[in-house]
């Protein structure tokens, strides 16, 4: 799955509009604990967190993560938006909840890792 695919299955908002779209997701993760994300990310993972200040994106390019996604209508702020950018990270914010979003992603095929 692509982010633009995961973008039109969930209708999910992409806010980093600089960061393409065509990247393929390999797994995907939920987990609100910097330090354990960082024990057990990967590559090209989409992350799923309520989590939305400036550590989240630095996490996110140590892994090499495709996106990091928040649900249940939180944003992300515009300093954290312009860092995900200058890294190549997409962020997306989504009206749907974890739980939902996780099921979405599995359904269509994305491994939990």
């Amino acid at each position: 799955m692509t982010i633009q695919q995961f973008i039109d299955l969930t209708n999910a908002k992409l806010v980093t509009p600089e960061v393409p779209t065509d990247r393929e997701i390999s797994c995907g993760y939920t987990c609100d604990l910097l330090s354990w994300v960082m024990a057990h990310g990967a590559a090209d993972m989409a992350w799923i967190t309520v989590q939305t200040h400036m550590n989240v994106v630095a996490v996110a390019a140590l892994m090499d993560m495709a996106a990091v996604i928040a649900p249940e209508g939180i944003t992300f702020e515009a300093e954290v938006i312009e860092k995900a950018q200058e890294e190549g990270i997409a962020l997306l914010e989504c009206g749907e909840t974890a739980y939902s979003l996780c099921g979405k992603m599995i359904a269509a095929g994305v491994p939990a890792d």
